[in-house]
């Protein structure tokens, strides 16, 4: 039973990311805060969610939200400022996007940079503890997803329509059939064999 937030603030966001582990796409964050009473028996961590019941959940937590934003970071950033960084970067402006001021940050995971002067907690495994992160992972995988979709139609010999930009054996193969793309990160270690790409 997950439950309902980590704090006793009235106005607590819950944040979380997809797509770190991603060879190329953005990485993407939501911050959601919810109302006392939501509920979903479906909701939890977006891993453990169908892709058919995380679209389901999506439509619910956008509409039932009291507030809700995602934030995006791009392939780029991440080359430039690491992976990690560019996490938090993407939950700081998910939370900029909010339409109000939280009073408090409740992030997935064990890592975090203070923004603003707002508190916050790291949760470790967050999204299968608190409804608020759960419902973060939610959206901000289905949006990632829908992204990469879109790129899809760009370079469909990539697979990211099914893949969503994440290190499959297809991904892989089509990296050393036809190089990268602009969207793939060139930081990250494309192919297991990889000396150089450049």
């Amino acid at each position: 039973m997950l439950q309902a937030k980590c704090s006793t603030f009235k106005l607590e966001a819950g944040c979380d990311e997809a797509g770190r582990g991603c060879l190329a796409g953005p990485v993407v964050a939501a911050a959601v805060i919810l109302p006392v009473d939501f509920e979903h028996p479906l909701l939890n961590d977006s891993k453990q969610v169908s892709k058919m019941n995380r679209e389901l959940l999506r439509a619910y937590i956008e509409e039932k939200a009291l507030y809700w934003a995602v934030g995006f970071c791009s392939e780029q950033e991440i080359d430039e400022i690491n992976i990690l960084n560019a996490s938090i970067l993407a939950m700081h402006n998910a939370v900029d996007k909010l339409s109000i001021i939280p009073d408090f940050l409740a992030i997935d995971g064990n890592r975090f940079k203070p923004y603003k002067n707002i508190p916050h907690t790291t949760q470790i495994k967050g999204d299968a503890r608190f409804l608020n992160i759960a419902a973060a992972s939610i959206l901000a995988k289905t949006h990632r997803d829908k992204w990469m979709e879109k790129l899809d139609l760009e370079f469909p010999q990539y697979g990211w329509k099914n893949n969503a930009g994440y290190p499959t054996l297809g991904h892989r193969d089509a990296i050393r059939q036809y190089g990268i793309t602009p969207y793939h990160r060139k930081t990250f270690r494309l192919l297991p064999e990889q000396l150089s790409l450049f």
